[in-house]
């Protein structure tokens, strides 16, 4: 019975593939990377239904009120068409809206709503847990080094946006 157990086991076990050259590729690692972080992410955040992209949005409007749509698009990489989709559902629930500005009859100032502040809160306490967690395994210098190391290459490579793979 326990060789039949073991047998089984290693069949469900995934496979060792040869990736070649990947895992010794910078921009796979990073990509690799990302999603681990990013599934960490989620768990983090899933009962508040806020994904990552959310999360930025988000932030960046509280710390800039007013600020226009194209601005944030800007900022954060995103394109436009993409960000009046995720401005739409943070609209829906509550969280953001849009101003007319006075000036600019085609632009939008943009600002949490109450619910949108209060939100950011819990957000700003979970992310700050997240980031311990992240910084839990390759510690807190070896966080800071790789952040220094992620905003050199932005530096030399140019921030790219959202959707370039494709």
């Amino acid at each position: 019975m326990a060789n039949g157990k073991s047998a089984k086991a290693n069949e469900n076990a995934p496979e060792k593939l040869d990736l070649g050259e990947l895992p010794s590729l910078s921009g796979y690692m990073l990509r690799r990377a990302q999603f681990a972080a990013f599934n960490d992410f989620l768990r983090y955040f899933e009962d508040l239904g806020v994904r990552p992209v959310q999360y930025a949005v988000l932030t960046v409007i509280d710390r800039n009120p007013g600020l226009k749509q194209s601005q944030v698009s800007e900022a954060l990489g995103i394109k436009r068409a993409n960000l009046v989709a995720i401005l739409d559902a943070l609209e829906r629930r509550g969280l953001a809206r849009r101003e007319a500005v006075a000036t600019d009859r085609r632009s939008y100032a943009l600002r949490l709503t109450d619910k949108g502040a209060a939100l950011m809160k819990e957000l700003r306490a979970r992310s700050e847990a997240h980031e311990k967690r992240l910084a839990a395994v390759i510690g807190e210098d070896g966080r800071r080094e790789l952040l220094k190391l992620l905003h050199g290459v932005i530096e030399a490579v140019g921030p790219g946006s959202e959707g370039e793979e494709e």
